[in-house]
Parts: structure tokens; C-alpha cells; sequence
């Protein structure tokens, strides 16, 4: 086997290379083995990767004991739930674009023969998983795991419960004492947050399109199992480098396909189609949004994890995890189990024996949530190259909806207007200049949804957004809508008061304006600039593309 890392290690010419591995301790015997990049993104900022260092420990001791020499490499990661609310947002789903070419960056720079990435949230997994498709060398992903649920007001709950709370306060529906109560009783420890947002959402779709082990996705992050997971990542990453298995043999068109089933069985995130779009971008797949609607379709919504329903990542895992959601999937044909895995073995051998073990996670494909997947993707003239929604997690009576658009054009005079009281019930919030390059950074928008929710208006008030939301929004909580406002999208045509129309069954949104006033409107707009013009962020905004195509750097 002919290894990458020769070009570092071997021969006289290498000498001078080699005497930089010894300064940091080496052995001859290690550089003569191959070295495998375990890239952490543990840090003393974000929840979910405050733990990740034991987990790296964990896979570099499996590297070992395959037989290759592990070397630890930093990446960053933005926790979004700080970030929320503020300009530290617009710096999230930007940095998936970093992390992608810094994995880019190290592995090329240094050589490596492969890689297991060490991430746990929300842009690290795709950014992590992106640089690995480039490079195209054995790789493992190798997350976190979920938080476990806290506890409020003597029930099970996560972080979505907190920002509702907030709503709550705002209402006066509670007073200071419960807040206090919430505040500190959801997040009971390190992990990704317990619901299935985007992390998760990440996590467990690495899991399906067989980039990462079978139990990546819902190992609670404080269990045993996940540090022997951790180095079972790294004996695996050292029989796919033996048996040169690479990424792109993994992440192709029927494997993406195999993820997207288990997107609409789980409810996850609508990250996932920006991040699903991105992975695709860069294991060279041809992907676009109707395939979302395709296979929506066809599978049937399984499960109801917070925000959508009761139920945490926890119970999934006790319920049989990721392995007996694709067991029933498999039962309806919905999945391609003759695909190669991390594992070196395929989809059915992974799956082999594996069942639901408590319904009241997994739904049986004879009684689920919805005969139809948990995403939906409308298009209309409002979003002519489509948008979004978490159809699992819309109260059935806001499938269809009407209303006048209440029209802002930022999340911050959006969320002033909702604390203050001025958003109604039938009301549309249109929050629009918060797309990728509006924005700049496409910021998530929780604090609004989680206002509403809190406000008990999640039910009658509606919000479209060329932003983005997070897996813990819900609600009718639309974005991606492509164009965005400052590609001169017609979101950015919408005037206060205009009636909006919203049919997520048919998948359609539409404002009741005639085409002649839309064209006499759009012959009169100038779309705004965005608002920063210095740092990488400007940057990022001449480059980005639209939110459609996965909101990747042109």
C-alpha cells in the first residue's frame, strides 16, 4: 500500500521533514506507520464539544491499536445557541465554509493517509464531512453525541423549551422564578442539544448515508458506549485506509438518497437540505430541492423529537436508534441496503437484527405520524427557486394559511416587534435581508419562532424568512426562500399588508399580488447592501451562492 504520508516521511529527502516529527517527539516506528488526522473540535466555549478531547483520546487509542499513528489536529466551532439573537450569528453557517477548507488545509499540507473527524455540532459535521469529500481519503466521522434532556416544571425537556420560555416571560405568562427554573434546568451537560436539531439532525443523517459508525447519531454523549464507539471510529478509519475505501465510495447519489428517507422518518432539521445540498456539492452529485419533495412523498414521518413532539434523543437511542429507523425503512423498500459503510460492511449487515423497541419513538410504518416525509419544499412567487419548512413540527391547522404580511427587514425589528406585542393572531412575518448574502451568514432565527411559541401564537401566526431557522424553531416556519432579498429575490417585493398564502400540503406560497404590480414593483427596487463591509463576512457574501444550492462558495 502506497501511502500519502511517504512524501513526508521516507527517504533522504525527507530527512528535514522528519526532523520536525522528532522535535515533537515521534519515533521512527510511528512515522513508519500511517498517520491518521483526528481533527477535534473540543473547546471551553460550545456544550457539545466540551467532552470532545476524551472522545479524541479515545479515537487515537483505537488508531493504535490498528495500527497507525494518530495526530491531533484543532478545527473550530461556533455554538449557535450562543450565537443566537445577536451579530455572532451571521458568523455560523459561514464557518462551515472555513472548517471544510481548513481539513482541507491540514491534510493536504501535511500529508495525511486519513482522517477521523471529530465534530458534534450544528456547521462542524457537514463543514468536517465537505473537506474529507474533497480530499477523498479514508475518513470516519466520529460525533459527540446528544445531551442528555433536563428537567422543567417536572418534565423532560431542551433548549427549544428555554427560548420559549423567554416568550413566555415577555407574555407574562410566567414570572422570574420560572425562568430561572428553566434556564438552569435544560441543558444538564455536555453534548449536542437533546432535541433533533441540527446537530443531531447531522449526526444521525452521517449515520444514514454511512460516513460514520451505527450508534454516530444517538449515543448519549455521557454513556460508555460512546468512548467505545470513539475507538471503534478509529480501528475502522485503519480497514478502510487497508481496503482503500474513500469517501466518495461512501457518499454517493444512492447514499445521499438513503439519508434523505431518514431525514423525512426522523422530522430533522431543515439545515439538513442547505447541508445535504453542500455534501453533495462536493462528492460531485448532482442534488436539487425536488428530490426533497420526492422523497417526501414516499416516506412516512416516524418520529416526533422535540420541538416536534415529547420525545428526546435519548429516547430514540433507547428505542433502537438510527439502525431500526433504517430496518423499517427497509421493510417499505425505502432504502438501498447494499451499499458500502465506514463499517467496511453494508447497509443490511449494519442493520442486521435490529428493530424498534419502543413505539412511542419509532412508529411502525403501519401507524406514523404522516403518511408524508417531515420536510417540505414550496415554491410560488415568492420563492420561485423554492424555501422550506419542518412540516412535522406545523400544528395541522396551520398547513394551509392566509394572512397579511407583517414585513421587517431584519430579525432584529422582528423580534422587537414580536416581544412589544405587535404581531397578531393570522399575522405573516416576513423577515427578509438574512439570506447568505443579505445576512451576511444566513443567520438562524430562533429567538422569533420561540417568541411566538412561547406567546402561544404558533399556531395561528406564520413566518417566512430568506433566512434560515433552527432545528429547534417550530411552527410555520419557512425559510431558505430563494432568490433572497438581496439577489433581488421578490421576497424583497413584499409590502406590508399584502396577503400571503401558504399551502404546505401542495407546496405552494404565494403572495396574492398580481404579476403586472410584482413586475412594477421590481422595476422600481434596488435590493439593499449588506451590512458589513469589512472581514472575511464581506467576503463570504461576494461569494456565497444561493440557499437553494446549499449556500456554498462559488
Amino acid at each position: 500500500m502506497k501511502l500519502r504520508s511517504a512524501n513526508v516521511t521516507q527517504g533522504v529527502e525527507r530527512a528535514p521533514n522528519r526532523s520536525l516529527f522528532y522535535a515533537m517527539g515521534y519515533t521512527r516506528e510511528e512515522l513508519d506507520r500511517p498517520l491518521v488526522g483526528v481533527i477535534s473540535a473540543y473547546s471551553e466555549i460550545v456544550p457539545g464539544h466540551a467532552h470532545l478531547d476524551k472522545i479524541a483520546e479515545a479515537v487515537k487509542a483505537g488508531v493504535r491499536m490498528a495500527g497507525g499513528t494518530p495526530i491531533l489536529i484543532p478545527a473550530i466551532g461556533v455554538c449557535d445557541g450562543i450565537a443566537m439573537g445577536h451579530i455572532g450569528m451571521k458568523y455560523s453557517l459561514a464557518s462551515r465554509e472555513l472548517i471544510a477548507d481548513s481539513v482541507e488545509t491540514m491534510a493536504m499540507a501535511h500529508q495525511l493517509d486519513a482522517l477521523v473527524l471529530v465534530p458534534n455540532c450544528d456547521k462542524i459535521v457537514p463543514g468536517m464531512l465537505m473537506g474529507a469529500l474533497r480530499l477523498n481519503i479514508p475518513s470516519v466521522v466520529c460525533s459527540g453525541g446528544p445531551m442528555m434532556a433536563g428537567v422543567y416544571d417536572g418534565e423532560e425537556v431542551s433548549l427549544s423549551k428555554m427560548f420559549e420560555a423567554v416568550g413566555a416571560r415577555k407574555a407574562g405568562l410566567i414570572d422570574d422564578a420560572k425562568l430561572d427554573e428553566c434556564e438552569t434546568g435544560v441543558c444538564p451537560g455536555c453534548g449536542s442539544c437533546a432535541g433533533m436539531y441540527t446537530a443531531n439532525s447531522m449526526n444521525c443523517l452521517c449515520e444514514a448515508i454511512g460516513i460514520a459508525l451505527p450508534g454516530n447519531g444517538t449515543i448519549p454523549a455521557v454513556h460508555a458506549r460512546r468512548m467505545q464507539l470513539a475507538k471503534h471510529a478509529g480501528m475502522a478509519v485503519m480497514e478502510l485506509l487497508k481496503r482503500d475505501i474513500k469517501p466518495r465510495d461512501i457518499v454517493n447519489e444512492k447514499s445521499i438518497r438513503n439519508a434523505l428517507a431518514c431525514d423525512m422518518a426522523l422530522g430533522c432539521s431543515t439545515n439538513t437540505v442547505l447541508h445535504l445540498l453542500a455534501i453533495a456539492h462536493e462528492a460531485g452529485v448532482s442534488f436539487d430541492l425536488a428530490l426533497f419533495n420526492e422523497v417526501s412523498a414516499q416516506v412516512p414521518n416516524l418520529c416526533h423529537l422535540a420541538p416536534a413532539g415529547p420525545t428526546h434523543m435519548q429516547d430514540l437511542y433507547a428505542a433502537g436508534g438510527i439502525a431500526a429507523v433504517q430496518a423499517e425503512l427497509a421493510k417499505g423498500g425505502f432504502l438501498d441496503t447494499s451499499l458500502m459503510t465506514a463499517t467496511g460492511k453494508t447497509v443490511a449487515e449494519n442493520i442486521s437484527g435490529a428493530s424498534i423497541r419502543n413505539t412511542g419513538a419509532i412508529r411502525p410504518l403501519s401507524n406514523p405520524y404522516s403518511p408524508t416525509g417531515g420536510l417540505q419544499i414550496l415554491w410560488g412567487n415568492i420563492a420561485p427557486d423554492g424555501c422550506v419548512v419542518k412540516r412535522s413540527a406545523v400544528a395541522p391547522e396551520m398547513l394551509k394559511h392566509s394572512g397579511p404580511a407583517r414585513v421587517f427587514d431584519s430579525e432584529d425589528d422582528a423580534i422587537s416587534a414580536i416581544y412589544n406585542g405587535e404581531i397578531h393572531e393570522g399575522d405573516v412575518v416576513v423577515i427578509r435581508y438574512e439570506g447568505p448574502k443579505g445576512g451576511p451568514g444566513m443567520r438562524e432565527m430562533l429567538n422569533p419562532t420561540s417568541a411566538l411559541a412561547g406567546m402561544k401564537l404558533d399556531k395561528t401566526v406564520a413566518l417566512i424568512t430568506d433566512g434560515r431557522f433552527s432545528g429547534a424553531s417550530r411552527g410555520a416556519s419557512i425559510g431558505h426562500v430563494s432568490p433572497e432579498a438581496a439577489e433581488g429575490g421578490p421576497i424583497g417585493l413584499i409590502q406590508e399588508g399584502d396577503t400571503i398564502c401558504i399551502d404546505i400540503p401542495n407546496a405552494s406560497i404565494n403572495v396574492e399580488v398580481s404579476d403586472e404590480e410584482l413586475a412594477r414593483r421590481k422595476a422600481a427596487f434596488t435590493p439593499r447592501e449588506p451590512n458589513i463591509k469589512s472581514g472575511w463576512l464581506a467576503r463570504y457574501a461576494r461569494l456565497v451562492s444561493s440557499a437553494n444550492t446549499g449556500a456554498v462558495l462559488k
